[in-house]
C-alpha cells in the first residue's frame, strides 16, 4: 500500500472511524443478547466518538451471559461496540432499533450472530472480510520464498482487490448507509504499523470514495458533525493529493542522497543540534517515525530501549523522527532517551513522510552498515533477529 497517514484521520488509527454523537430524538434504542462462556467477564458498551472509544455502560455477565443495554436514539446513525477485553462486536444504531447479539467468548469478534439490523449484518460482513484480508497479508509476509519486493507487490494486489470489492459492493452501492461510513475507516496492519485501507492522503481515488459518502450523508443527515467531518476529510484529501502530485513531479535534490541512495534526514535533536541520517555510516540504524503523544508510545519506547540496551555496543543506533506538534512535550518525553531524537515541526506535512513512503504511524526502517536502506517494518517478521543479522 503506497499511502501516507493524515492528521484528520489520526483518531481513526486507534479505532476504525471518526464519529460524533448526534442529536437525540428522546426515544431509546436497545441492544441485548447473550455471550456464552463469559461468566464473570465485564461486557462494555463503547460509543465510538470523534476522540475514540468512550465506555458508556457495562455489565458483569452471569451464568447465562445475558445482557441488555439501552440509550437515547440518535437522529443520525451512530456507532458503538460491545467489548470484552480485545474481543469486539461493532454495532450501528439508527433511530429506535432493537438489536440482538449472540456470541461465545473468547471468539465473539468472528463468531457472533446479529439480528434486528441490516446495517449491523453488513458491518459484520465487512469485519469478517477485513479479518480474512489481514490473514492473507500475514501469510504473504511470512512466506519464506518471497523477497521484499515480491511481498510488497503481493500485499498491494490483495489490498487493491479488497478495496475494489468494498468500494463497488458496499460503499458506492449505498453510500448513505452506516456500513458505507464504517467501510471508509477500516484498517490493516502492516508489520508494526496500522494503515487505513481508504486513505485520501495520497490517493485521488480514495478521496473520491470519501467525497461520495460525504455527499450522500449530506443529503440524508444535513448539519450533523459526522457529515462535517467527512467533508473536512475529503477537502483536506484533495489538497494533500495536489501536494503529493507536485512533490512527485519534482526531482529529489541530489545533495540529500548519500552515495548509497539513502535519502538524508537533517533535523534538530532535543538539544538543538542538527543530526544527519546519512552520517550514520558504519552503524546499523533503526530509523523510527514516531508520535509521542499517542497511547501506544510508551510501549514502543520500552521496546526500543530494550533493543538499544542489548545491541548499541555492537553497533546499533536509533534515529527517531518525531512528528509531535508540541515541542515542549516532545523535549520532555525524550530528555532521558539515549539515542538520537529529532523532530520535524511540520508534523504530518513533513516531506520525509513522502520521501520514505510512510504508510502509517509509527513506522520504522532498518539501514545497514553501508548506509543503505535494508527493509521497512512490513517486510520484517522478527525485528531483533533482523538487527542481529546486520550487526
Amino acid at each position: 500500500m503506497k499511502t501516507t497517514s493524515n492528521h484528520i484521520l489520526k483518531t481513526a488509527f486507534a479505532a476504525f472511524v471518526a464519529l460524533s454523537l448526534g442529536a437525540c430524538t428522546g426515544q431509546e434504542f436497545q441492544i441485548s443478547g447473550n455471550i456464552s462462556e463469559a461468566k464473570d467477564s465485564v461486557l462494555y458498551l463503547d460509543h465510538m466518538s470523534l476522540n475514540g472509544p468512550v465506555a458508556i455502560d457495562s455489565v458483569r455477565l452471569g451464568d447465562d451471559g445475558s445482557f441488555k443495554f439501552s440509550g437515547q436514539a440518535p437522529e443520525a446513525p451512530e456507532f458503538y461496540r460491545l467489548r470484552i477485553a480485545r474481543q469486539i462486536v461493532n454495532i450501528a444504531i439508527d433511530s429506535t432499533e432493537q438489536i440482538t447479539v449472540k456470541a461465545s467468548y473468547p471468539n465473539m469478534s468472528a463468531g457472533y450472530e446479529v439480528s434486528g439490523s441490516d446495517e449491523c449484518a453488513k458491518i459484520k460482513e465487512l469485519a469478517l472480510m477485513q479479518m480474512q484480508l489481514q490473514a492473507q497479508i500475514n501469510a504473504i509476509a511470512q512466506a519464506p520464498d518471497l523477497g521484499a519486493e515480491a511481498v510488497e507487490d503481493s500485499v498491494d494486489r490483495v489490498v487493491a482487490a479488497y478495496k475494489e470489492n468494498v468500494r463497488e459492493k458496499y460503499i458506492f452501492r449505498e453510500p448513505m448507509k452506516a456500513y458505507a461510513y464504517f467501510a471508509l475507516f477500516q484498517t490493516v496492519r502492516l508489520g508494526y504499523a496500522s494503515a487505513l485501507l481508504f486513505n485520501p492522503r495520497s490517493s485521488e481515488q480514495d478521496v473520491k470514495v470519501f467525497a461520495a459518502v460525504a455527499t450522500s450523508w449530506d443529503n440524508f443527515y444535513p448539519g450533523t458533525e459526522r457529515v462535517a467531518n467527512l467533508h473536512n476529510i475529503a477537502i483536506e484529501g484533495m489538497k494533500n493529493v495536489r501536494i503529493v502530485k507536485a512533490s512527485q513531479e519534482q526531482a529529489i535534490d541530489p545533495s540529500k542522497i548519500s552515495y548509497s541512495g539513502v535519502i538524508d534526514i537533517a533535523l534538530p535533536d532535543n538539544k538543538g543540534i542538527v543530526q544527519h541520517l546519512n552520517k550514520m555510516g558504519g552503524k546499523v540504524v533503526l530509523l523510527d517515525f514516531h508520535v509521542f503523544a499517542t497511547n501506544e508510545s510508551m510501549a514502543r519506547i520500552m521496546q526500543l530501549r530494550e533493543l538499544y540496551n542489548k545491541y548499541h555496543a555492537q553497533g546499533l543506533e536509533i534515529f527517531q523522527v518525531s512528528l509531535d506538534p508540541d515541542e515542549h512535550f516532545w523535549k520532555t518525553s525524550t530528555a532521558a532517551l539515549p539515542w538520537i531524537c529529532v523532530r520535524d515541526e511540520r508534523g504530518i506535512d513533513s516531506p520525509y513522510l513522502t520521501s520514505y513512503n510512510v504508510q502509517g504511524l509509527p513506522t520504522f526502517f532498518l539501514v545497514n552498515r553501508s548506509n543503505s536502506l535494508h527493509k521497512r517494518d512490513a517486510q520484517i517478521k522478527d525485528l531483533e533477529a533482523e538487527i542481529r543479522s546486520l550487526l
